[in-house]
């Protein structure tokens, strides 16, 4: 298992250092937050295709995991293609110095991103290879209903942000309908759902210890680079933020306070 792990980074690694080049070339750092979701697709596939005889568990994660992982590519490819580098690689090249940034970038960004979907996707691991006959349990259900609702949030969330935006006279306000109404961040905790549920598939399969992966994605969002950053930049950007604040739930989907 370990070596299959390493040889699943090593592939990442080709790739992730092929997108840096590409990057430099076109002055675009974002390029990498649009592999992340592939990245996981790639690990997946090889663990599949390397874990021998298939079954039903195996089938099932390697569907839900390539439409998660596409649907995220893709989303992200229509959202940032074409709109520059995104603000916060550009505060990252104006810190380091455009002329060093390049090659700072691949050790800041580009290997981060390596190590962060090698050891997020250790349920994927524990999935494939365990000795369990590969049978779904009644947790493998419990799984494919929270994948559902963490899709769902996910997938309905970014749709409705995405048509918010689009529209020139939403400017500087806030969403608040739709599932924004429930939640400041739908899009966020459907991913961290998401991974939930893998993290319960690797439990069905007898893997227990790969579960951490699901945690520390969780804790990427909550802490580091999703729900706190976001949070940061809009309070100072929309003065309406602090009133949505006050009555909408941070994370988990809850009704708004009146």
């Amino acid at each position: 298992m370990i070596t299959l792990f390493f040889q699943a980074s090593s592939i990442i690694l080709i790739l992730v250092t092929l997108l840096w080049i590409w990057s430099i070339f076109i002055k675009n750092v974002s390029i990498v937050d649009i592999f992340w979701g592939f990245g996981f697709v790639v690990v997946n596939t090889f663990y599949v295709f390397m874990s021998g005889e298939l079954n039903a568990r195996k089938i099932l994660i390697l569907t839900l995991v390539c439409i998660w992982g596409s649907r995220l590519a893709i989303y992200l490819a229509f959202r940032n293609i074409g709109k520059g580098e995104d603000f916060r690689y550009q505060e990252f090249r104006q810190n380091y110095g455009p002329k060093r940034y390049w090659w700072f970038s691949y050790f800041q960004t580009f290997l981060l991103q390596v190590f962060l979907i090698m050891i997020i996707s250790l349920p994927l691991l524990g999935i494939n290879f365990n000795n369990s006959n590969g049978n779904l349990k009644m947790l493998d259900y419990l799984g494919i209903i929270i994948w559902l609702i963490g899709f769902t949030f996910e997938t309905v969330g970014d749709f409705q942000l995405s048509n918010f935006k689009r529209n020139s006279k939403n400017k500087g306000k806030v969403l608040h309908t739709g599932l924004w109404k429930y939640t400041r961040h739908p899009n966020y905790f459907g991913d961290s759902a998401v991974w939930w549920a893998y993290g319960i598939f690797s439990i069905a399969a007898g893997s227990y210890w790969q579960v951490i992966g699901a945690l520390i994605m969780t804790l990427l969002i909550l802490k580091i680079s999703g729900v706190s950053l976001l949070e940061k930049t809009l309070k100072e950007t929309k003065p309406q933020y602090k009133e949505y604040i006050q009555k909408t739930s941070s994370f988990f989907p809850w009704l708004p306070k009146k």
